[in-house]
């Protein structure tokens, strides 16, 4: 049967479009699907919705496919027969349908689109609305506009432009009205306390952080080098960046260097974020092709470009502490004789020994000496009365059921306690009588005490191979005194490091101890050592991807404890 199908549609300004196309087909689909004959792009018609079915009467029989039906002359119906010659008008979804029959008998389909709220129902429902009621929509509009620069520009600037003038106080509430409006973001956890007070650290209206401000609660920090050597190492700018530097400087943001380069806020709550493996590498990467006499190695990236470790050792008796890159293979004079294989032996005389004093200990472990300190990055000093003595004893005499220990590390009270022995002669262990061989007298296990000698036993003593001859060395000088012992607190003065974080390793994965023979091995771990697990920045298949500030700290601090301490991890 030939059909004639027409859509209706209209353009934005009202215009209608008039579309015609001839079909012959025995069968006429309607749906949203793209291959219908008729497509209606609409959810609330099906894929495959209705078919239109030509009968040999010339009627056309309309059939619904699909779950849903159709409106037919004002009803939901799933069938209906259209006879031929008589004008007919269905609805699915928002689209009407209607067929014309034109002369001949030849059917014409035409298409339209119908909005719900359109026309007189529209009219009648709007005197119900809210919008009779209120201002128009232009007059809102002005209101809220001029309430929201009231709310958030006029009154914050004049209410910054007319607070007391006082010093930044992380405990004091702020003075500027609406601020908070203005804010990009939570502060980290360090200035979280600041989050009222945002004239704290922004005194200048439109005006970055500046340095200065920054530095009325951290003065103490220390520069990262001279100001004039930082200049001269600094990487020149490319042409791209000195135009962007250019124009930040012309909204007052102070750089390069500024503290906040490094230190960015309003990234949320929590640890502030720490500094970018680029920031360092943009510098340190190229570091020797401007400052010409530094000692410093280029670095990068940690697991491609890093120098290899330096370790503060004493590198020889009488040596003053110098750092020594560990390609060296430097040594470390503590004052001590001491080979960490024999006391980590699981079957020597140490071991069973251990086990004598403790059952439920079979050896020594570096537990067993090495105590960590409360920071969780260094170690308290061995001591000796705590950690040897229980097996290398100091007792000299015994005095009923109680006995005399030397004391240790002080030659002169060791002297006294000797010369404090009882003075008078001691009743030979022998009898009168003769023992033979090794027991005699002059033999090897003669024991005959009389008058102690503390001049002598001291000698004695502090001789090479005398009791404390054991584990140190004799004084340089010659005198009654030994070398003096150095347990040196920070081997790497530079980097930060963090047993805590390393808890699940055995001390020995890093710390070479079980095949050291003397005590001058330096038994910290390396370069390569630390690339087994640590890469860097950008390296996401390796187990720790590492930055810079994961162990360096850009604010170098002095003395004995020159590495960030523990807390830094979380607050810096």
């Amino acid at each position: 049967m030939d059909f004639t199908l027409r859509s209706i549609d209209f353009t934005a300004t009202g215009r209608e479009i008039v579309r015609e196309r001839e079909i012959t087909s025995d069968k006429l689909t309607i749906g949203r699907a793209s291959e219908s004959d008729i497509h209606l792009p609409d959810l609330a018609v099906e894929q495959q919705h209705l078919v239109l079915i030509p009968q040999a009467t010339g009627a056309i029989l309309a059939k619904a496919v699909s779950t849903l039906g159709f409106t037919y002359e004002g009803r939901n119906v799933r069938e209906a027969s259209i006879d031929p010659g008589r004008p007919a008008e269905f609805e699915i979804g928002s689209y009407r349908l209607s067929i014309d029959w034109a002369e001949g008998g030849k059917p014409t389909i035409t298409q339209l689109a119908v909005s719900r709220d359109a026309g007189e129902e529209k009219d009648k429902l709007r005197g119900f609305g809210l919008e009779r009621a209120l201002p128009s929509r232009r007059i809102v509009s002005w209101v809220a506009v001029v309430g929201i620069v009231l709310a958030f520009l006029a009154i914050p600037i004049f209410s910054h432009m007319t607070r007391p003038d006082v010093e930044p106080d992380i405990k004091s509430d702020g003075n500027v009205l609406m601020d908070a409006s203005w804010s990009t973001g939570s502060l980290s956890m360090v200035h979280h306390g600041l989050e009222d007070s945002c004239e704290a650290c922004h005194t200048d209206a439109f005006v970055s952080v500046q340095d200065e401000t920054c530095l009325v609660c951290h003065d103490d920090l220390a520069d990262h080098a001279e100001p004039v050597r930082m200049d001269d190492g600094r990487a020149p700018h490319g042409a791209g960046d000195a135009v962007l530097w250019s124009v930040a400087h012309a909204f007052g943001k102070p750089g390069p260097g500024a503290c906040t380069d490094c230190h960015t806020e309003h990234e949320g709550a929590g640890r502030m974020e720490p500094t970018s493996q680029k920031f360092c590498a943009d510098c340190h990467e190229t570091l020797d092709t401007r400052l010409t006499d530094t000692t410093l190695g280029n670095a990068a990236d940690f697991g491609d470009i890093h120098p290899q470790f330096k370790a503060l050792v004493i590198p020889e008796r009488g040596a003053e502490p110098q750092r020594i890159s560990l390609d060296d293979n430097p040594k470390n004079f503590g004052g001590l004789k001491f080979p960490h294989d024999m006391h980590l032996s699981s079957t020597n005389g140490v071991a069973r020994m251990a086990s004598r004093l403790d059952p439920d200990v079979s050896a020594l472990d570096c537990a067993s000496c090495h105590e960590e300190d409360s920071d969780g990055v260094s170690f308290l000093p061995v001591d000796m009365e705590q950690s040897c003595e229980e097996c290398h004893s100091l007792v000299y005499d015994k005095v009923g059921n109680t006995f005399r220990s030397l004391s240790h590390g002080n030659v002169a009270q060791m002297q006294a306690d000797l010369l404090a022995l009882d003075r008078s002669g001691r009743r030979p262990v022998s009898t009168g009588r003769r023992r033979p061989g090794q027991f005699a007298q002059g033999g090897l296990y003669y024991s005959n005490f009389g008058r102690a000698m503390p001049g002598a036993l001291t000698r004695a003593a502090l001789a090479p191979d005398g009791m404390c001859g054991e584990c140190h060395y004799p004084a340089a000088g010659g005198g009654l005194d030994v070398e003096e012992v150095v347990q040196t607190e920070r081997f790497y003065m530079h980097g930060w490091f963090d047993h805590e974080e390393h808890k699940d390793e055995d001390c020995t994965s890093c710390h070479a101890a079980e095949t050291s023979e003397d005590a001058t091995d330096l038994l910290m771990p390396d370069l390569a050592s630390c690339r087994d697990c640590h890469e860097g920045e950008t390296a996401l298949e390796s187990e720790v991807p590492s930055s810079c500030a994961m162990c360096h700290s850009y604010h170098p601090r002095t003395g004995p404890s020159a590495a960030p301490p523990k807390f830094a991890k979380n607050e810096r």
